[in-house]
């Protein structure tokens, strides 16, 4: 099993944005986002199966703790509250389902792995967009 534990700088994001319109974020917010979420600090903490990622921007901090394959809460990289659960894809890639707490809205993925070269490649999915970013250790 890799080890995720680390500060990760990103190297690169593609189709942020595109994430954020079917989400139906709004012009002004989205911006926001897009330019706030360009340069994220992110610290996971990794124990076994039990994880810890804090995500922080200028504008929004998220903090979540979660066990691989113990349905948890959170929220979509919206801001809706959603029930989770992680679950390994092989020894370096995490795969998370998410369903939504209320109402209706586009089906939510994220997944995190780890490349033989140390990267760390999250995808986040909103029906059918797909964002891709790259992080590499400090």
């Amino acid at each position: 099993m890799s080890n995720f534990t680390g500060n990760w700088k990103m190297k690169s994001s593609e189709n942020f944005e595109e994430l954020l319109k079917v989400l139906e974020v709004g012009l002004v917010p989205r911006k926001i986002a897009v330019q706030a979420a360009s340069n994220p600090a992110v610290e996971i903490r990794q124990d076994g199966d039990n994880f810890y990622i804090r995500t922080a921007t200028l504008v929004r901090t998220t903090e979540v703790s979660f066990v691989i394959g113990t349905e948890f809460l959170e929220q979509t990289v919206d801001g809706r509250p959603c029930r989770s659960l992680v679950r390994w894809v092989g020894d370096n890639k995490m795969e998370c389902e998410q369903q939504l707490l209320k109402g209706n809205g586009p089906k939510t993925s994220w997944t995190r792995q780890l490349t033989p070269e140390g990267m760390l490649i999250l995808t986040m999915s909103a029906d059918n967009v797909i964002c891709t970013r790259q992080y590499v250790r400090k």
